[in-house]
């Protein structure tokens, strides 16, 4: 992994898990420990299952989920045979997205990649213009000796076209409870049942969304950047997703399981959120110690005479 094409691999590598990991809990249920608020003054949270519909009831979820401010949360996703991980840590949405997650490469060719430069675990701290990744020693000796990488939310979105403009959209406002708002906005809302879940009881509810409808409707993205954005989920084969997602007697989210098809393989992410209200605490690495995603990749990319933007 000496190489300058190995090296932008792996900043590229980074990028799209630690992404992967943060949009998986951005649109995550999540399970109630000590919760700090459920959103509602009505007298209803803990009454137990009200016969509702599950229009109103997830309404009820998304507004006691965005309320509770803070979470724990332990993910696994997976992408075929291109990556499996597991993460846990917590997150705080109160005033924009922070947290902090150690995230770890359990297979596929991303875990072997990984495996090489000695990183097959890693932290990454998410604040609400830009995330870091840790780096092994092994690889920061590679790059000017700085374990930290910063990507910015911004440099990230002019790189990947239209669906990084739209990641750099979502991540600035994303929370627990985006699971909820999809399936809302699907028109595809049905009650599967109730079960127990880590302990607790739950009822669950199902969808299926269409993705690009859904993020014609929910983004201010321009037209040309929508497009192109169209475009890169119909060439990675992504059209539809389906989710489900477990609530508690409290309208809090438990857990929640989305799949979507791709061309690289069937993508599951799976997330459990406990302790609402937990404090969590996020600085950013020591500036000393961090290079910007950006400039690594312009670097790397002259020294192999191209562009430093594909890899």
């Amino acid at each position: 992994m000496k190489s300058t094409t190995a090296r932008r691999i792996t900043l590229s590598v980074v990028a799209v898990t630690c992404l992967t990991a943060l949009t998986a809990c951005g649109s995550s249920g999540g399970s109630s420990g000590s919760s700090k608020g459920s959103g509602k003054d009505d007298g209803t949270a803990g009454r137990g299952p009200a016969k509702v519909s599950p229009v109103a009831a997830l309404r009820s979820a998304d507004t006691s989920t965005a309320g509770a401010d803070s979470a724990r949360v332990s993910t696994t996703t997976s992408l075929g045979t291109l990556m499996s991980m597991k993460g846990s840590g917590t997150l705080d949405w109160a005033d924009g997205l922070t947290g902090r997650l150690t995230l770890t490469y359990t297979g596929g060719t991303v875990a072997e990649t990984m495996r090489q430069i000695g990183a097959t675990t890693m932290e990454a701290r998410y604040l609400p213009d830009a995330y870091y990744a840790h780096m092994s020693d092994a690889y920061a000796r590679q790059v000017g000796g700085k374990h930290w990488i910063r990507y910015r939310y911004e440099d990230l979105g002019a790189l990947a076209g239209g669906s990084g403009a739209y990641m750099q959209e979502q991540l600035k406002s994303a929370t627990p409870n985006q699971s909820v708002k999809l399936l809302l906005v699907s028109g595809d809302v049905r009650k599967v049942g109730e079960a127990t879940v880590r302990g607790e009881h739950t009822t669950h509810y199902a969808g299926t969304v269409n993705v690009a409808d859904f993020a014609g409707k929910n983004s201010n993205l321009p037209k040309r950047q929508m497009d192109d954005l169209k475009k890169q989920l119909s060439k990675a084969g992504v059209t539809t997703e389906t989710i489900d997602i477990w609530v508690n007697d409290q309208d809090l989210l438990v857990k929640k399981v989305e799949k979507a098809e791709t061309a690289t393989g069937t993508m599951t992410t799976t997330a459990y959120f406990s302790d609402y209200g937990v404090k969590t605490a996020v600085q950013a690495p020591p500036a000393g110690d961090t290079s910007d995603f950006k400039d690594l990749i312009a670097s790397q990319g002259a020294a192999a005479g191209g562009s430093g933007i594909s890899s």
